[in-house]
């Protein structure tokens, strides 16, 4: 069975309790649960993993190309602004990436306009919720069928 990372950075643990004004009331386990059921429905097994910790993180990176993974939905989370660790730990995998923001960062403060992933990312999607993560995936499985 093909597999795709789902992959979330700082404070992601803290959704649904952490300003519900700005990420909302879902949880992280509701948002694994939704992946890894749209997952299922297309014959893709979601491998999930969140850490407040940049080393863990990068690891993560690292051991999805180690392991055939076919792709990663990354929210790094405050880590997208500043990581240069992380930014080259996806430079150097050929394993696709997607960033995913729950919020739209762009209309947040300005030290959140910039990321350093994106560069290095097969695309960006902000401010659409969880509904973010499952147009990631879709857009991972899209590209699976391309790479044949």
């Amino acid at each position: 069975m093909k597999k795709i990372m789902l992959l979330n950075g700082p404070n992601l643990n803290m959704l649904g309790k952490r300003e519900p004004g700005i990420y909302g009331t879902g949880t992280l386990a509701e948002l694994e649960k939704r992946i890894t059921q749209l997952g299922r429905e297309n014959g893709i097994e979601i491998i999930s993993f969140q850490s407040n910790s940049e080393g863990k993180l990068i690891d993560k990176i690292q051991d999805a190309w180690e392991s055939g993974i076919q792709g990663i939905i990354f929210n790094p989370g405050a880590y997208t602004h500043y990581s240069y660790a992380i930014r080259d730990a996806i430079a150097g995998i050929d394993v696709p990436v997607i960033e995913v923001h729950m919020t739209n960062v762009h209309k947040r403060e300005s030290f959140r306009h910039v990321s350093v992933i994106a560069p290095v990312a097969m695309g960006q999607i902000v401010g659409l919720g969880f509904k973010g993560y499952e147009l990631a995936l879709l857009a991972l499985l899209d590209k699976e069928k391309e790479r044949g």
